[in-house]
């Protein structure tokens, strides 16, 4: 029987192990998208217990802490920080075979040096060890970055942020860039009259312009994109449940901006027509300057509106949708591919139904100019686990190039989430081992150390320019 979470955890035969370990467990980590909270990376900051570096904003833990029969004093509440730990410490024992319990104890192991399993008799111990070194500089936020060998980050942005922090990190000089990534949701969310009216006057307020009319809000949009560019940004990011591509003219979209910001609510067809027209303008914006865009496909979000009331958004009350995604990804990319401004493109599906369907729809796209120029990216949300992330692989091996993916991301809030790296590689990995060994791939060790490698880090060094 095998030790938990040795070594050689998820590695099931020698060649396996000789992947992981020769090529690529020591490779830096280039985590291309995620929700950290740059201020704390700019201020540098110690956290005074680990609930607060793990459990304050995890709405995956607070969703099994729930599903545990845990109240939500112990999630989002007023309970102390000890009494939430000790709740999050009941409930791991409860979390075997979901991802979480892996998390727990890789982050434990890598960032703590602690081996023992959490559960209510070890969390006290656990809870007083990490707090300790938490308090130290050696745990201060830019120390775990550089214990985990990060060598970029890229946030999460709204245009209409300041990045205030993000120039205070450039102006201290911080030797792992952390880049904005420009994420335009709101500024296509017409759905509520009041709340795009509000969003506007936020653009008009950082753009330092007065916005009257759709070509006046788009040229302000524009002032943002640059403003990124400037900061190092070459990355936006979209959390879509699908993507838009209906028929529109210019003027139909300029009647529109003006109906809503107006205050009168839209159509469906109508918001359909104004998403359509702004999605299009962002992806010309990112061709133009050479940028990588992202798209995250098929969340069903805020199910719960009694607790999207109390919490807001954000804070576990979603799921997987099963919306249609084929025709209308086909008919955005092809549009931008008929006019040459398809930029770098990476896909997420988050209901696996759609594995298949993004695994070949990815090649329609590739056109020979860049290696995997469009790409299908990880499992995302609920499909970054073990059985998700070798579905998602196995699926784009046999219907694409595995070798050209730009691989693992964290998409995470947490400065403890980097070994979700070491998981993904660990996992790729054994598919590799696991085939040599079945006589299914040659044995050379070398090439296909080489391809470990790229797909574990160079990539995405590759694609991005990091």
């Amino acid at each position: 029987m095998k030790k938990f979470l040795d070594e050689n955890f998820l590695l099931k035969n020698k060649t396996a192990e000789t992947l992981y370990h020769e090529y690529a467990k020591a490779l830096p980590i280039i985590d291309y998208h995620c929700h950290l909270p740059q201020q704390q990376i700019a201020e540098d900051k110690n956290f005074e217990n680990i609930t607060q570096a793990w459990l304050y904003g995890d709405h995956y833990k607070w969703r099994a802490m729930r599903t545990n029969g845990i109240s939500e004093g112990y999630c989002t509440g007023n309970k102390t920080d000890y009494e939430k730990f000790e709740q999050w410490a009941a409930t791991v024992p409860y979390t075997l075979r979901n991802p979480l319990y892996h998390w727990t104890h890789l982050e434990l192991q890598r960032y703590f040096d602690v081996y023992e399993v959490l559960n209510p008799s070890s969390a006290k111990a656990i809870y007083d060890n990490c707090s300790e070194k938490l308090r130290s500089k050696e745990y201060s936020v830019k120390n775990l970055i550089r214990k985990m060998n990060v060598v970029t980050i890229c946030t999460t942005d709204d245009p209409a942020d300041d990045l205030a922090y993000h120039q205070q990190l450039k102006d201290q000089g911080f030797e792992v860039p952390v880049l904005p990534a420009f994420r335009p949701d709101s500024a296509m969310n017409v759905n509520n009259p009041a709340n795009f009216a509000a969003y506007v006057k936020r653009i008009e307020k950082v753009a330092n312009v007065s916005i009257g009319n759709y070509k006046e809000y788009v040229a302000a949009l524009k002032t943002r994109h640059d403003f990124f560019h400037s900061m190092g940004s070459n990355v936006s990011d979209h959390g879509l449940e699908e993507l838009y591509a209906e028929e529109y003219t210019e003027a139909e979209v300029a009647a529109i901006f003006s109906k809503v910001y107006g205050g009168a609510s839209l159509s469906l067809a109508e918001q359909n027509k104004f998403r359509s027209a702004m999605l299009v303008v962002f992806a010309e914006w990112d061709h133009a300057r050479g940028w990588i865009q992202q798209f995250h496909l098929g969340a069903l979000r805020n199910n719960n509106s009694r607790m999207l009331r109390t919490l807001g958004p954000d804070t576990g009350f979603d799921s997987i949708g099963d919306f249609k995604q084929g025709k209308a990804l086909s008919a955005f990319l092809s549009r931008l591919e008929t006019n040459d401004q398809l930029a770098k493109t990476i896909i997420y599906n988050l209901n696996p139904a759609d594995n298949e369907l993004f695994a070949t729809m990815i090649g329609n796209f590739n056109d020979g100019s860049i290696a995997g120029k469009v790409q299908w990216g990880s499992g995302w949300w609920f499909l970054d686990q073990k059985d998700g992330m070798i579905k998602q692989m196995n699926a784009l091996s046999n219907m694409g190039l595995l070798s050209k993916f730009v691989g693992m991301l964290t998409d995470s809030r947490s400065f403890l989430s980097f070994p979700r790296h070491e998981y993904f590689r660990r996992i790729l990995c054994n598919l590799f081992g696991e085939e040599i060994e079945n006589g299914e791939m040659p044995n050379d060790i070398a090439w296909t150390g080489k391809v470990i490698q790229d797909i574990s880090h160079f990539n995405a060094k590759n694609y991005f320019g990091y």
